[in-house]
């Protein structure tokens, strides 16, 4: 993968004078990229002559990044699965993902992963490039995640969630009637004993805080818009058990798959700012059809 980003300097940009680091810093470019550009000769033209990142900039000047990566992440096998392409630019990815599929290769999963589709399909292209996601699901969640096509996006939206500056909103399925809204503040830890599965523990949880509304009831069911304001492991399904609301079908939290075979959770919207334009992407992918199917009259907007 290779990405060529330019920037025309202007009076604005220098209230005082700026180096080239200084300038790209304030960009949200990180100290690894600055660790690549200083090794490769040639990733940094100022007015098309290689130069240094101490260099300072002055108004009208031209100045060129070069980031190229040109071998995929080593033991991802790349797979000819489909993809359903949400998005798609020079620098991001964005994908619904379908239930079943993990994020990365694990024991049972070598070659059936979205890293596998993923790299992949960047094979195919001709554009190889390590595989890095930005806001991962769970295995049989469905919906929305962020691929970044090279280091320096990668590093930016990664800083973005960890500000919380990415707006994730969750569709999900739960027993019951659940009140019109709510917000679940209970700290979540790992449960003794066990590897994967969490729990509400106020003594040795972590923060964690969800907010949710009801959007349709049928059948003593409840379909939730949810939010986070924290991003724990399994925490919109530990945070519902916990308020006697279990996602159908969570095989974790609530293990009864009559109605559905997998936990009844879809990423379903994505609000953040572009990592090289800035601008506003706003991005939802409606209910897959097992979800849809128990509220066939509801549209997600």
């Amino acid at each position: 993968m290779k990405r060529i980003l330019t920037y025309s300097i202007t009076q604005n940009d220098l209230h005082t004078p700026v180096s080239i680091q200084d300038y790209l810093k304030n960009l949200g470019y990180p100290h690894t990229v600055f660790v690549y550009l200083r090794k490769n000769t040639g990733s940094v033209l100022l007015n098309g002559t290689c130069t240094l990142l101490k260099t300072p900039l002055k108004e009208g000047d031209l100045l060129t990044i070069t980031l190229e990566e040109r071998d995929s992440s080593k033991n991802i096998i790349p797979a000819d699965i489909p993809l359903s392409i949400c998005y798609e630019d020079k620098d991001i990815l964005v994908l619904n993902k379908p239930a079943h599929m993990p994020i990365h290769p694990s024991m049972g999963h070598h070659e059936s992963t979205l890293a596998n589709a993923v790299t992949g399909y960047f094979d195919s292209c001709g554009t190889p490039c390590p595989f890095r996601c930005i806001n991962r699901l769970d295995r049989d969640t469905t919906g929305l995640t962020i691929v970044a096509k090279h280091m320096l996006s990668a590093a930016i939206l990664n800083n973005a969630m960890t500000r919380r500056e990415i707006s994730r909103e969750y569709l999900a399925i739960v027993e019951g009637s659940t009140d019109d809204a709510g917000t679940i503040d209970a700290p979540i830890a790992r449960k003794d004993g066990s590897t994967i599965e969490r729990e509400v523990n106020f003594l040795r949880g972590e923060t964690a805080v969800t907010h949710y509304r009801k959007l349709a009831e049928r059948n003593g069911l409840s379909l939730l818009s949810l939010h986070l304001d924290t991003g724990k492991t399994h925490q919109i399904r530990v945070h519902m058990s916990y308020i006697g609301h279990p996602l159908i079908g969570d095989f974790l939290y609530h293990p009864d798959n009559n109605l559905i075979k997998r936990q009844a959770l879809h990423a379903h919207r994505l609000i953040f700012s572009h990592p090289i334009t800035g601008t506003t992407m706003d991005l939802s992918a409606t209910l897959p059809e097992d979800m849809a199917a128990f509220f066939p009259d509801f549209c997600a907007s």
